[in-house]
């Protein structure tokens, strides 16, 4: 019927696709394998601002398949810009912040 083609071309046809929150939940096969081809029609014609708590080696178990990931990261990063960014997150920070203001009062 076409359904899964016009599906990956919902994903694919953005000027910037954003994955927020990469790994946190792992993937079935079926999904991983969409991502995948979602990334694999992307690369080199279109970006993908993508967020993770996740180390690049923790991939493999965010999809299941080491191979997999091996792949998606391989096209992902050729042309990427990495941030890696470090320290307390800010939510949790304004709600110690919130905290001590209360044990203040």
């Amino acid at each position: 019927e076409g359904k899964l083609e016009k599906k990956l071309r919902m994903f694919v046809k953005p000027t910037v696709l954003i994955i927020d929150e990469m790994g946190y939940l792992k993937l079935d096969p079926n999904s991983a394998h969409y991502l995948f081809q979602v990334i694999a029609r992307r690369y080199e014609h279109a970006p993908i601002i993508l967020t993770s708590n996740k180390s690049f080696g923790e991939w493999g178990e965010i999809v299941g398949d080491s191979v997999l990931a091996t792949a998606m990261l391989d096209r992902l990063l050729h042309h990427s810009i990495i941030f890696n960014l470090k320290g307390e997150s800010y939510r949790l920070r304004e709600k110690r912040l919130q905290q001590e203001k209360q044990k203040d009062q």
